[in-house]
């Protein structure tokens, strides 16, 4: 899983480096609040199973992704499948639940944050994670690109407590990001994507290094690459 976990900057994975290190940074930091019975919302090909299971609390892993996940990529190999809109559990039954990247793909997120609500134990964290600056994706069901205040609203709406939402990256991150994005999915030749990757190599690195994520203030012409956050039940 070297895509999500301690992932290497190379010249062919600049569109990727920002997003998926900033995401396992988010969820190291978030692990010490995990425990007993985790379930993985949206688990796609499963990528943090075995290293949460090796380094936190958690001993009991559960994936759950949609029912038509296998139409997208043939990796996902969830335990559950659920409609969207009811998950396959009692009340009270997890311990601890996350979801990376997947609220930007529910037409109706308050129904599914409700059912993370309901499945969860008092006092359970729920660990999320949502892009802001990014490519369209798994159209046409890619639905949102959230502010910090709407993700609030909606997990307040759900029932949610305890709320912290922190950006993932500030403008540093989000010009590595889209010089990133640009050079490996731009529409350009062979040779001259080898050439600019080459090229920008060194200063998206650059800029990925002077950001200071956890500096970020949510505030008027301030720049975000996504937001991560945690939030109690």
């Amino acid at each position: 899983m070297d895509n999500f976990i301690n992932i290497d900057f190379t010249s062919k994975n600049l569109d990727r480096y920002q997003i998926r290190s900033s995401i396992f940074n988010a969820l190291k930091k978030t692990m010490p609040l995990f425990n007993g019975q985790l379930l993985d919302i949206g688990s796609g090909s499963i990528p943090y199973k075995e290293y949460i299971l090796k380094n936190s609390s958690v001993n009991t892993y559960v994936g759950l992704d949609i029912e038509n996940a296998l139409l997208y990529d043939s990796n996902v190999k969830p335990d559950f499948t659920w409609d969207g809109k009811i998950m396959p559990f009692e009340d009270i039954s997890f311990d601890c639940a996350f979801a990376t990247e997947v609220l930007e793909h529910c037409p109706e997120p308050e129904v599914v944050l409700k059912e993370v609500y309901r499945i969860l134990k008092p006092d359970s964290v729920f660990f999320f994670t949502v892009p802001f600056l990014w490519n369209l994706h798994e159209v046409p069901n890619d639905e949102y690109r959230y502010t910090p205040f709407a993700l609030r609203r909606h997990l307040e709406n759900s029932g949610f407590k305890d709320i912290e939402i922190i950006a993932t990256g500030g403008w540093h991150a989000s010009m590595a990001q889209m010089l990133g994005l640009w050079v490996r999915r731009g529409p350009m030749s062979k040779s001259k994507r080898k050439y600019f990757s080459i090229l920008l190599k060194p200063v998206i690195k650059k800029l990925i290094k002077l950001d200071k994520n956890e500096n970020v203030l949510f505030k008027d012409g301030q720049m975000i690459t996504g937001l991560y956050g945690t939030a109690k039940k």
